[in-house]
């Protein structure tokens, strides 16, 4: 329940126009997903949990068994003409792989499915078949002209052995994987709700198709296509921009302040003209590390954090509807241009992000949402001190004129940031949030949420490596002993520049 300085829709209104629904991150809650009857993980491929198995690309088991009951010289056999091979998890996919058996007149004594090990959004089909050596060769020999096969004369225990261990949700284990995550778009993207401003336009329901096409054909180390912005959508970008840089100086934390101008200088940054992603991702890249991909609309929170992993920022293109340049039910570019970007370029920043976002991988649903709470009420919503005043670093504040002005006056409720109570609060996107939360500074955010993350349960540790882009997992002393190398020669370099200040410097 909102505080009662809060103003629900129908309510008086206030001076400063307020939007319905601030901006906010691109994922949803799992209390939203679940008055919808779906997961955390992902509203669109909720019917299988992807899986990590002993630190492999894996998948949970999900057998479909056709013969229980092999008979009794057939269980002798079973494994000798056995075939495994994996096909495109779509409808009618296995119908057509039978028929290839159906071709060469070979029996099946039993089949099963499940998720596949190696790719997201295919099935490893095992088949066990009733025919001669010789059939068997020349079967294998037609498959492989249709399907990917794993392996053969694969006995069915065996294959099943592979998906035992302790189940963790999957995560992608190196960058190019997140165009895995980042098009299982839950909700906007192309379909409005009647309650969207732009609902009833046609011309702007088509603009937003083009968007989603954009994003959705976008795959990792392609430039970012450019848009060729309509007078209107700059007309409406104008609007925030204007508004919204008046309040700045006194509402934005430095960090914010110092890396604004250098946008406008190197990435576009003006009242008649909409920055592109391109030129803000190579601009990120080279002030935090961080860069940008577009995004068609909201990504599960398991999704959208996966990707702070690897430090990529899933930015939508579209523009909020004119009609009402103050207000969007969802984030938009001028939110996330104006709201996250700026402080993105900051390495603290960045950092506290990207530690987040190592946090979420292979965590439970249950401890994914309290990072993903957190998230929420730092990087959109928090609050830090600076020479004795409270200034906003939260993107959702930084991008919305009403709640920005609100945060930082008398009204809100301010409490000191503390992950193990703050991950417990409700997240409001329909109103101003009932409480916000203050860091002295990103460094002890960051503090902070590592010491809370090590009360996540999972069975290892994760390791971001930066030359490859990757994921290591922490689960036996041969990895551990990798790291430590690598420390070791980042320590050399530290004490050999020490030296050398010593010597010439005299410190």
């Amino acid at each position: 329940m909102a505080s009662s300085h809060v103003k629900r829709p129908g309510s008086e209104r206030v001076p400063e126009p307020i939007p319905r629904m601030q901006p906010a991150m691109m994922m949803f809650s799992s209390k939203y997903w679940s008055r919808r009857g779906l997961s955390l993980d992902s509203a669109m491929f909720h019917e299988q949990q992807q899986r990590h198995t002993g630190g492999r690309m894996s998948r949970r088991t999900s057998f479909c068994p056709i013969n229980e009951v092999p008979d009794k010289d057939a269980a002798e056999d079973c494994g000798k003409t056995a075939v495994v091979f994996s096909l495109k998890n779509e409808v009618g996919c296995l119908v057509k792989a039978l028929r290839l058996f159906q071709e060469k007149r070979v029996n099946l004594r039993h089949i099963e499915s499940r998720t596949s090990k190696q790719v997201v959004n295919e099935v490893e089909i095992f088949a066990d078949c009733s025919c001669s050596k010789k059939d068997f060769d020349e079967l294998l020999q037609h498959l492989r002209d249709h399907v990917h096969i794993i392996s053969s004369n694969t006995p069915a225990h065996l294959w099943s052995a592979e998906a035992d261990g302790d189940d963790v949700p999957w995560f992608p284990m190196k960058i190019s994987e997140l165009d895995q995550c980042s098009d299982r778009v839950l909700m906007y993207g192309s379909e409005l709700d009647a309650d969207h401003p732009g609902f009833k336009d046609e011309v702007y329901r088509h603009r937003r198709k083009y968007f989603v096409e954009v994003a959705m054909n976008y795959k990792f180390g392609q430039p970012i296509p450019r848009i060729e912005y309509t007078l209107e959508e700059i007309s409406t970008w104008g609007v925030v921009f204007r508004e919204l840089t008046q309040l700045y100086p006194t509402h934005a934390c430095r960090e914010y302040l110092k890396n604004l101008p250098l946008l406008s200088k190197q990435c576009g940054y003006r009242e008649d003209n909409i920055p592109q992603l391109e030129d803000v991702s190579l601009f990120l890249r080279e002030r935090s590390g961080f860069t940008v991909r577009p995004v068609a609309g909201y990504l599960s929170p398991r999704d959208f954090l996966a990707a702070l992993a690897y430090r990529v920022f899933n930015c939508t293109q579209y523009v909020r509807h004119s009609t009402d340049p103050l207000y969007t039910p969802e984030p938009d570019t001028c939110h996330e241009l104006l709201g996250h970007v700026p402080l993105l370029a900051d390495p603290k920043f960045a950092q506290f992000s990207q530690e987040i976002g190592l946090a979420s991988l292979g965590a439970s649903d249950e401890d994914v949402q309290k990072l993903a709470t957190c998230y929420f009420f730092t990087v959109e919503f928090g609050l830090c001190k600076q020479d004795g005043q409270l200034r906003a670093y939260g993107a959702g504040l930084l991008s919305s004129i009403g709640e920005l002005r609100h945060a930082l006056s008398e009204k809100a409720r301010v409490m000191t940031f503390d992950p193990r109570t703050t991950c417990d609060q409700e997240c409001l996107i329909t109103t101003f949030q009932e409480v916000y939360f203050v860091s002295d500074s990103f460094e002890e955010a960051k503090e902070k949420m590592r010491e809370f993350a090590k009360s996540i349960k999972r069975p290892f540790s994760v390791y971001y490596n930066p030359y490859t882009q990757s994921i290591d997992l922490l689960k036996d002393t041969r990895g551990i002993e990798d790291v430590v190398q690598d420390l070791r020669s980042d320590l050399t370099t530290v004490c050999d520049a020490l030296g050398k200040m010593n010597t010439y410097m005299g410190i």
